[in-house]
């Protein structure tokens, strides 16, 4: 399996809170739903529906997850969201209790068994392996080598500090840029792959 990672982010790098004001205000942030004026069916949304069109699970950190969770099981009927809910899901997370893991299609992975069973998941045959949102998850399989696609959402905003999806220890990964759209609102929907060595 392919580990495709999908992100709204900001000019200056931020993916905190995309979706709404209560989403995550972590550290003070107060931009939340920072993303809504520049989302657009067409391009923005076609590329999630190309993401997800490809998909054999979902793989979400802690957070991210709940405000999934909270949010998708009540908008069956709708295709993308028959989908988000019918796929295999997994969740990292020490504090989740499986009585909670009441989204259909869960599972738990807990965090001291993270990398490990998501070096697993990623060399069994199948469809891509899709991580929406979850930046600490993001940072950890960049940092891990774990990242096969990056597909940014780059928003025409600075919103000046929250957080990232990128490590900051100083290490240098090469990515090429295999394929851009620009939607009327001018994002920039830009897709990267690891540059392979030889």
């Amino acid at each position: 399996m392919r580990i495709v990672i999908s992100e709204f982010i900001s000019l200056d790098g931020v993916v905190q809170a995309p979706g709404g004001p209560e989403e995550d205000t972590d550290g003070g942030f107060a931009h939340g739903g920072w993303s809504h004026p520049f989302f657009d069916p067409e391009v923005v949304g076609g590329a999630f529906d190309d993401a997800l069109s490809k998909a054999e699970a979902l793989l979400f950190g802690r957070r991210t997850w709940q405000t999934m969770a909270g949010a998708w099981p009540e908008r069956a009927g709708d295709p993308f969201a028959d989908k988000m809910n019918a796929i295999a899901k997994y969740v990292v997370s020490d504090s989740l209790g499986e009585d909670e893991l009441t989204w259909e299609n869960t599972t738990r992975i807990t965090g001291d068994e993270a990398v490990a069973r998501i070096r697993e998941l990623r060399a069994t045959e199948g469809g891509d392996l899709v991580v929406m949102g979850s930046p600490t998850l993001v940072r950890t399989l960049l940092q891990e080598g774990l990242v096969d696609e990056l597909r940014l959402m780059v928003m025409p905003v600075l919103l000046g500090g929250g957080k990232t999806i990128f490590p900051d220890g100083g290490k240098l990964n090469s990515l090429e840029l295999v394929s851009t759209a620009i939607s009327p609102a001018g994002v920039h929907v830009c897709t990267y792959r690891p540059v392979t060595e030889g």
